[in-house]
């Protein structure tokens, strides 16, 4: 792909339309919060380990304080037990 061919199909594009600048930049908008939202869950999710060699169990660190989710596989979930 020619980044240069891309730029000049934007611009040439804009220059046709004016009516694209919105389009184009809520688009970016979009792209951007994505790419962001992406990084931060890789970053600083509990779910992802980038450093196998000294962390392999992450999940054994973690407190009881924390909140994580538990998934059971094949497990029917039934009513919630009554408080007494």
């Amino acid at each position: 792909i020619n980044i240069h061919f891309i730029g000049a199909f934007v611009i040439s594009s804009l220059s046709l339309s004016l009516q694209l600048i919105p389009l184009i930049g809520f688009i970016g908008l979009g792209l951007g919060s994505a790419a962001l939202y992406l990084l931060r869950l890789a970053l600083y999710s509990p779910d992802v380990s980038w450093d196998k060699k000294n962390n392999p169990e992450p999940w054994n660190k973690l407190s009881p304080t924390d909140q994580y989710k538990v998934m059971g596989v094949g497990i029917r979930a039934g009513p919630a037990p009554a408080a007494q």
